[in-house]
């Protein structure tokens, strides 16, 4: 059984930092392209980051709005994406999903809420 499971949000100031984690089981992760969707109220899902495989080179991208304040990780031992969130603002509250994808086939976490507020 496939399970993506996020970790590590809440509430935070602006300017703050949070750290977001994703745990994977049941798939070879080191293989599967990882991202970082989110989703604020009213609004469409949309891709915050990504990370490819070592074998891939591990090359990220990230969404231009964000303006370097975001890193995404993979600890390919652990089975883990990480989003390390900096300077946060009112416009990063949502919801936050991982998504794993191999080929044609993936695979989606059930999110984790993120609130900036002062």
């Amino acid at each position: 059984q496939v399970q993506l499971v996020e970790s590590g949000g809440g509430l935070v100031q602006p300017g703050g930092s949070l750290r977001l984690s994703c745990a994977a089981s049941g798939i070879t992760f080191s293989l599967y392209v990882m991202d970082w969707y989110r989703q604020a109220p009213g609004k469409q899902r949309e891709l915050v980051a990504r990370i490819t495989t070592n074998g891939g080179g591990g090359i990220t991208n990230y969404a231009d709005s964000l303006k370097g304040r975001f890193t995404i990780s993979r600890d390919n031992a652990k089975s883990t994406v990480y989003l390390q969130m900096n300077n946060v603002s009112f416009e990063d509250t949502a919801v936050y999903y991982c998504k794993a994808t191999l080929g044609k086939i993936n695979y989606w976490g059930q999110g984790t809420q993120v609130t900036v507020s002062s």
